[in-house]
């Protein structure tokens, strides 16, 4: 069998042939994954997969924890799934309990995989090899209100220290209004994906030689400049998350904030959003990086037990990632669902998003990184770290290097278990 890419209508369409015109899948393609509009979207387009396949699919949706449970159970016995959701805190338990085969051995080289932004490749990837394709993913942003840094004289920072300075300046809670907001719940993709864009930063390493090393310098400025910020931000985010954060500036309370990329499509909503049009979007301030993370279709190995099974699972995630999908994802409005460069790049985005939002997103994919622990036992790691944190945060812990160590203490148990 082989794969070809034709151009259908001014946009890429995958199609699969081959000389004795027999169909690549022979069974319904069986996924698991977790509601998203995007994925909504492709059951609209079943006729044409099938078209192209021989096959149609089906989706069975979870919400995220639930979905990240069934999916290790099924994965680790049945195997049932051709293709599972899988995001960047699971990659790497996947990936090493070979639950899922590496992508691009199946994934047809016409439907470029190459396009998918830089960051998103990043975090699809274990050990240097891709596992996934994304469906939604981001990096992070510098969101500030144009109108009330011109007003205050102040030009979009470039440095922590600048950063700093301007939400001194710019936090007026008399007048309920704030320099920041900032996620301070507990969780390994809460208050802690936040803080490590300061650990790393700041030079920090989880480990050095196999060991532990996060209770470290780095570690203990990353914490202390981030609880210091949170003097500036906006009331309930000191144990809120993304939620709480994003409200708070579309609802026009707060100055700036640095957050994960998918937010502009929300916060240029009217809908929304009541600062759309107000907004600038540019890189975080240095030394940041941006956090990178990404949800998207891997193929199952167990379902999948031979060569002609894979490659349909292949073609399908082909399909459902690719340019033509993305543009109609675009077209009604799935911000959050836009991986590839060349769609980012267009004249339609630009029309809807403007040329900004655009260039930013190319300009901050370079500075985007892997910034947790890329390993099966991150979650568990991470998520006792966001508890410790949340404590410093609200003041019922005071001690940073002593929850440092006691974190460090957790890692060598979790290490000593495997």
């Amino acid at each position: 069998m082989s794969y070809c890419t034709a151009l259908v209508s001014g946009v890429s369409l995958l199609v699969f042939a081959n000389v004795a015109n027999a169909q690549i899948c022979t069974s319904t393609v069986r996924v698991l994954a977790q509601p998203r509009d995007s994925l909504t979207l492709l059951e609209s387009y079943k006729d044409e997969f099938k078209k192209l396949s021989g096959a149609s699919f089906e989706f069975d949706y979870l919400n995220e924890n639930d979905r990240r449970a069934k999916s290790r159970a099924e994965a680790a016995t049945t195997g049932k799934y051709n293709v599972y959701y899988i995001d960047e805190a699971n990659v790497a338990l996947f990936a090493e309990s070979k639950w899922i085969v590496p992508l691009l051995e199946y994934y047809p080289a016409d439907a470029s995989y190459d396009d998918f932004d830089a960051g998103r490749k990043k975090v699809a990837s274990y050990n240097g090899v891709a596992y996934f394709a994304p469906i939604q993913g981001g990096g992070d942003l510098l969101y500030y209100r144009k109108d009330v840094l011109e007003k205050a004289g102040i030009t979009p920072p470039k440095t922590l220290d600048e950063y700093e300075a301007a939400l001194a300046k710019l936090n007026d809670p008399a007048k309920g209004f704030y320099g920041t907001a900032l996620r301070g719940g507990r969780g390994s993709g809460a208050n802690v994906w936040r803080w490590m864009t300061y650990f790393k930063a700041f030079g920090g390493q989880w480990f050095v030689d196999g060991k532990p090393a996060f209770n470290s310098d780095a570690a203990v400025k990353a914490t202390e400049t981030y609880l210091r910020l949170f003097q500036y931000s906006a009331p309930g985010t000191q144990t809120g998350s993304w939620t709480e954060v994003t409200e708070a500036f579309n609802s026009g309370n707060v100055a700036m904030i640095i957050e994960s990329s998918p937010l502009a499509g929300q916060t240029e909503d009217p809908k929304q959003s009541s600062v759309a049009g107000k907004v600038g979007y540019t890189v975080p301030p240095r030394p940041l990086v941006g956090g990178g993370y990404g949800h998207g279709l891997a193929i199952g190995a167990k379902a999948n037990a031979d060569d002609a099974a894979r490659k349909c699972a292949g073609a399908f995630i082909a399909w459902a990632t690719s340019k033509q999908n993305e543009e109609r994802r675009l077209e009604r409005g799935i911000f959050g669902d836009i991986n590839r460069t060349s769609v980012i790049n267009s004249d339609a985005f630009k029309q809807k998003y403007g040329a900004e939002i655009g260039n930013a997103l190319n300009e901050t994919a370079q500075y985007t990184d892997v910034n947790f622990w890329v390993n099966a036992d991150w979650p568990d790691l991470g998520d006792r770290w966001g508890i410790i944190l949340e404590e410093l945060i609200t003041g019922t812990r005071t001690d940073i290097k002593g929850g440092l160590d006691e974190l460090e203490a957790y890692a060598n148990k979790l290490i000593a278990r495997r």
